[in-house]
């Protein structure tokens, strides 16, 4: 298996990727409020992320995946998973890595992500990272926050 990663061009990889996003988004089920939007997830979502934005994997079948998007300033780093077996070997901050040089290949100053206000032990690997909390959101019809934005700026862009 390689250990570096790669872009994911539509259909490649679609059906393997919406599996280990289900399986290692599946703990949040019953924790948090409203439920994750893993739920609503397809190949097809998937394959049209790849196609409009970026979507990056490591291994073949993919045992790690990050979604990379265009937000404002800053690159949005969502769905980032990385199979249970296979956790402890860096891959989730390879990713980051990578997301950060895409940030700055596209002229953008920040990385941008969101976690479930429930996700306590997310919070602290964040901000380990360091990024730093940015604002509260609350999902349509919550009159409480659901999700903590955090970023982190990237290294100068010229």
């Amino acid at each position: 298996m390689t250990l570096i990663p790669r872009r994911i061009l539509p259909p490649q990889d679609c059906a393997a990727l919406l599996g280990l996003i289900q399986r290692e988004f599946a703990y949040m089920e019953g924790r948090i409020d409203p439920p994750s939007s893993m739920l609503l997830l397809t190949e097809d979502a998937i394959a049209r992320q790849a196609k409009d934005e970026e979507v990056w994997a490591i291994g073949s079948p993919p045992v790690a995946c990050v979604f990379l998007t265009r937000k404002g300033d800053a690159l949005y780093v969502g769905k980032l998973a990385v199979d249970r077996a296979h956790r402890g070997q860096g891959l989730a901050g390879q990713l980051l890595d990578l997301a950060e040089e895409r940030a700055v290949a596209l002229g953008l100053s920040a990385l941008e992500l969101q976690v479930r206000i429930e996700l306590t032990e997310n919070h602290h690997t964040f901000a380990a990272l360091g990024f730093t909390e940015t604002g509260r959101t609350a999902h349509v019809g919550y009159d409480r926050p659901t999700s903590i934005t955090y970023r982190r700026r990237v290294r100068e862009v010229s």
